[in-house]
């Protein structure tokens, strides 16, 4: 076992796991926080996307280890409980962005990361960065429609 001292969603946690652990069944099994899913276990479908200082990570493939000392958002701290939403919450809802809604946690992770690192200008932009987190709906139309229209709301938010 190894100790892990990593903070999630704005609060600092520190605990005891097998060094094998992945960060996504350190998120789900030991800190109950069940957002990200674990869909393909093998980085190729996008459903277990959170942000490791920021940046958007395949949790299945990232090793709880490798959080030592840093910043894990999941889509349950991307906005408070008490508050609204967050824009990209917000325009998923809007423009239908979702259907059987299992991979929607990561695909909203996916779309914040999109609009934050400046690849949301044009929809061949969005659709080529947001091309590994994949739904089975079929929910294209809206979850592109939702990163257009999340993204000048994001700069306020």
């Amino acid at each position: 076992m190894s100790r892990v001292t990593l903070v999630v969603n704005g609060r600092r946690r520190s605990l005891e796991i097998d060094p094998r652990t992945s960060l996504l069944d350190l998120l789900r099994e030991r800190l109950a926080l069940t957002g990200a899913k674990k869909g393909c276990d093998h980085g190729q479908c996008g459903a277990c996307t959170v942000h490791l200082d920021g940046r958007r990570v395949a949790s299945c493939l990232t090793l709880g280890l490798q959080a030592e000392g840093r910043a894990v958002t999941t889509i349950e701290g991307l906005s408070s409980a008490e508050g609204p939403l967050h824009p990209m919450q917000q325009a998923f809802i809007d423009h239908d962005a979702l259907q059987c809604g299992y991979c929607t946690p990561g695909q909203i992770m996916a779309a914040v990361a999109c609009v934050r690192e400046g690849h949301a200008t044009s929809p061949d932009e969005i659709r080529e960065y947001m091309s590994g987190n994949l739904c089975r709906c079929g929910a294209y139309v809206g979850i592109i429609a939702a990163i257009e229209d999340a993204a000048p709301k994001m700069g306020k938010a």
